[in-house]
């Protein structure tokens, strides 16, 4: 009988109240992050400055999932910071300048030590293929080939082209990353 009434209490609060996962917001400098944050957040398009620390910022992509997004700074000095922020993450928003070809290497090493943390081991991806309004923006394709992505093959992941500040390709992203989230929830408990 106590196990019915657990099994009918969690579908209760699956109802009711939104699941809480952690989010990492992690990528160079200038790649959008904080950009993308506020424009989840707010749906609105904010001056942003270089992020020296964090920001955290709740933000319900749907009903019954609520994302603690930790936007964390870019820079190469603030990097190896990053690590401690791995634990008890669900999910990982990697926010790529795809207008800014000549950094594709240096993203990539550091999306593979990400990825290669024992904290984030199956943790799900979406890499944002950010600023695809600019001319010279390499298309997602191009993005994921230049990541390396292809070998990723512990962990669900999806690359989304976006445009931070007009908000194209920002939702449908998210929404997709919001089940591959849910799905790992499920998978953990």
């Amino acid at each position: 009988m106590g196990q019915l009434a657990s099994i009918l209490y969690d579908a209760i609060q699956n109802f009711t109240t939104p699941r809480q996962a952690k989010i990492l917001m992690l990528g160079l400098d200038g790649a959008g992050k904080t950009t993308l944050l506020y424009k989840l957040k707010l749906n609105e398009t904010v001056s942003t400055i270089p992020t020296l620390g964090f920001n955290v910022e709740t933000v319900q992509p749907t009903k019954s999932l609520s994302f603690t997004v930790w936007d964390v700074g870019g820079q190469e000095v603030l990097r190896p910071l990053w690590r401690h922020y791995f634990q008890n993450c669900d999910g990982l928003l990697y926010i790529v300048d795809s207008a800014d070809y000549k950094r594709f290497n240096e993203a990539k090493e550091e999306l593979e030590w990400i990825l290669e943390s024992e904290d984030m081991i199956n943790v799900p991806l979406i890499v944002m293929a950010n600023k695809q309004d600019q001319p010279q923006a390499k298309s997602p394709a191009e993005v994921s080939e230049k990541l390396g992505l292809n070998n990723v093959k512990n962990r669900d992941w999806r690359v989304q082209g976006t445009c931070a500040v007009q908000g194209e390709g920002v939702f449908e992203g998210i929404t997709e990353f919001s089940q591959m989230v849910k799905e790992f929830m499920n998978k953990q408990r």
